[in-house]
């Protein structure tokens, strides 16, 4: 179906805090739509406002026709407990409810219900309309053509990897035959080749995608403009002709932002010289007339005329002044300045794994033999499943052998971002998690390095596990920050990052001078930190 998804002033607040203030959009066919912003501006909220998932303060979302369906797709799997995959991908493309309905309107029909036929009918053309008729056939189709196994259907969501539960929700994408799609950071923990599958499928998609995304190279590859959402002032503004057209624009229309800033300044601070100055002068002018005593009214009259005009010069320049037009000046965001606390060198070896195997369930990898020397900047790279997560637990200490051997070198202090986030993820409050990880005991000090990655009072007494992955991610850098370290573990450290804090990662990373581990999917940090050796793990199969 041809859709077009028109919002008009969409305003948002939580309590007191406004999140959108008239945000406006519209969403026509073959339309993509990049939605921009640091971490907590409104991103998701924006999604879920044009899904119907959120209540609106002010503003309206029109579809037309209005039987067209949205698909919003978060960033989380949000698996249910005790739900398969199978089950996951039901819900995920909307099939599942529409699936519900149809058997409530055939029971309905079936009882003889007044108005039973057009719920019925309603009914049907809706799991029609999703795909309900084909979805296990296309289901078998896209397992093959992602090298999934079919039992892993019929496993619970919870218990798959990182991973494969970032290739399910790909799954859920593609299956999926919304009218409209609203991705929210679909590419987080894709390998290489699910990067590409989606993006061939986004390409081939006739209806409109708004996507949310840091992944700096998936959007270029993908949206045709890009709705910047403002921290400061929660409004919205729209830039066309893709990724690269908008950086463009975007550093255009700053400097001339600062440019008419400047101007404006100079302007003010010339003309309040001028009537500070011509003031100067006129009441200088006034106190001569009065020490004057002699009566020669040809040169009283001279003063007396100039002091006039001058009075005159200055009324002139205080409505000049008073008639120059404002310009406010850009708005300074949240600028992070973040670097990696340096701790004394290491030995020449970091760490070593002989013959090593490790096995998880039926997952078994190994044997490996592998040296990271002190300074190395080692990528570990492979498809989802092949072991890149458990590697890195293997090198850490965190996972037993199954056999062979490993070493870890005397005096490594590892500085960690895992995959999950998990040791900012729990139930204790964020400042007294945080305090633990990075050994800052002084409260007020903690609070205010925290601060400094945007976490402020309304972040530090709530339970860590309350946090977005973002905010969690950005507590992680701070742990980094505060602690001394020599070796840096970073599992897809750009994963819920904004685009503001990856540049700074990007150049935190350049200037460490310890040993870096880095597993990661974004294809342009791979190329900004200077890696100088990679290690490429097969596809092994979950």
């Amino acid at each position: 179906m041809v859709a077009t998804l028109v919002a008009r002033e969409l305003t948002v607040a939580f309590g007191e805090r406004l999140v959108l203030d008239g945000v406006s959009l519209t969403v026509s066919p073959r339309s993509r739509v990049g939605v921009v912003a640091p971490n907590g501006t409104g991103k998701t909220t924006l999604l879920r406002a044009l899904a119907g998932l959120r209540a609106l303060d002010a503003g309206t979302v029109a579809l037309s026709p209005p039987t067209a369906t949205v698909g919003y797709l978060p960033q989380e799997p949000d698996a249910r407990p005790g739900e398969t995959v199978r089950l996951f991908l039901d819900r995920r493309t909307g099939v599942g409810a529409a699936s519900a309905e149809l058997d409530a309107a055939t029971a309905s029909l079936a009882a003889g219900d007044e108005g039973s036929d057009l719920r019925y009918t309603a009914a049907l053309e809706r799991w029609m309309a999703l795909g309900g008729d084909d979805l296990d056939t296309r289901i078998g189709a896209l397992w093959a053509d992602l090298s999934l196994p079919a039992g892993l259907l019929d496993q619970e969501m919870r218990t798959l990897s990182g991973g494969q539960a970032a290739r399910a929700s790909m799954a859920g994408v593609i299956l999926s035959e919304f009218d409209v799609f609203l991705l929210d950071e679909p590419t987080n923990d894709l390998d290489f080749h699910g990067l590409d599958r989606l993006e061939r499928f986004l390409d081939t998609l006739a209806v409109g995608v708004v996507i949310v995304s840091h992944d700096r190279a998936f959007l270029e590859r993908t949206i045709t403009s890009v709705l910047e959402l403002d921290e400061h002032d929660h409004t919205a503004s729209l830039f066309d002709g893709g990724w690269q057209a908008y950086l463009g624009e975007r550093a255009t229309a700053r400097r001339h932002a600062e440019e008419s800033f400047e101007e404006y300044r100079a302007k003010r601070r010339e003309l309040e010289d001028r009537v500070r100055t011509q003031r100067q002068w006129a009441v200088q002018g006034v106190n001569n007339l009065k020490k004057r005593k002699d009566n020669d009214k040809a040169q009283r009259g001279f003063l007396t005329n100039r002091t006039e005009k001058q009075a005159a010069k200055v009324r002139i320049s205080e409505k000049a002044l008073d008639r120059l037009t404002p310009v406010d000046k850009p708005w300074e965001g949240w600028d992070l300045r973040f670097s990696v606390a340096a701790a004394a060198r290491s030995g020449d070896v970091v760490a070593r794994l002989a013959g090593a195997v490790v096995e998880r369930g039926t997952f078994r990898l190994g044997p490996l033999d592998l040296e990271v020397d002190y300074g190395d900047r080692v990528a570990i790279v492979g498809p989802n499943g092949s072991g890149k997560s458990t590697l890195l637990g293997a090198l850490l200490g965190r996972l037993p052998l199954a056999a062979g051997e490993r070493w870890m070198g005397p005096g490594v202090i590892v500085g960690e971002i895992d995959q999950t986030r998990a040791r900012l993820a729990g139930d204790e409050p964020l400042l007294g998690a945080f305090s633990a990880e990075s050994g800052m005991v002084v409260q007020a000090e903690a609070r205010s390095l925290l601060a400094k990655f945007g976490l402020g009072a309304g972040h530090v007494h709530r339970p860590a596990s309350s946090l977005t992955p973002g905010e969690r991610t950005r507590a992680t850098l701070a742990v980094l920050m505060a602690r001394g370290v020599n070796c840096l573990v970073l599992d897809e450290p750009t994963n819920h990052l904004d685009l503001a804090a990856i540049e700074q990662l990007e150049e935190a990373l350049e200037r460490f001078d310890g040993t870096l581990l880095l597993v990661t999917h974004d294809r342009r940090l791979l190329e900004a930190v200077g890696i100088d050796r990679r290690v490429e793990l097969g596809a092994t199969g979950p």
